[in-house]
C-alpha cells in the first residue's frame, strides 16, 4: 500500500479583464446591457468615499497603489476593503495579491471609454 498522495494545483488566479464600458452617449441608445454595465460604474463613484479611494488609486505614482497606502480616507479598514471591492466588482479597479497585501490599479481603457462617452455627449 501506498503512501503516496495526489495534491492538485490550482491555475494561478488570472485579473479579470476590464471591459471599456460603452459607446459615446451621441453615438446611439445604450443597449440594455450597456446602460446595466454603465449604471454600476456610476453608481459605484456616487460614494463620496469610494469616488475618494478610485481617486487616490488613479492618481498614485506607477498607477497602482497599495491597500496600505490608500486607507486613510476616514473610515475603518473593512470600510475601506468594502468599498474597494464594490469599486473592483463595478469594473473600476483591478487588484492584484503581493505577499500579505493587496495592489489597486485603475484600469486606463475603462477611464478613457468614460471620459469619451461622457466627453462627447458635452459637445
Amino acid at each position: 500500500m501506498s503512501n503516496t498522495r495526489v495534491l492538485l494545483l490550482l491555475e494561478p488566479e488570472v485579473p479579470e479583464a476590464v471591459a471599456p464600458c460603452c459607446p459615446p452617449l451621441t453615438e446611439r441608445p445604450l443597449s440594455a446591457e450597456e446602460a446595466e454595465r454603465t449604471a454600476r460604474m456610476f453608481k459605484a463613484l456616487g460614494d463620496p468615499v469610494r469616488l475618494r479611494l478610485f481617486s487616490l488609486v488613479a492618481s498614485h505614482e506607477g498607477g497602482e497603489a497599495c491597500v496600505c497606502d490608500i486607507s486613510d480616507v476616514g473610515v475603518s479598514q473593512p470600510t475601506v476593503s468594502h468599498h474597494l471591492k464594490k469599486l473592483k466588482e463595478a469594473g473600476l479597479l483591478s487588484s492584484e495579491r503581493r505577499g500579505t497585501w493587496v495592489y489597486y490599479r485603475v484600469e486606463p481603457s475603462v477611464v478613457a471609454a468614460m471620459g469619451q462617452m461622457l466627453g462627447s455627449a458635452m459637445s
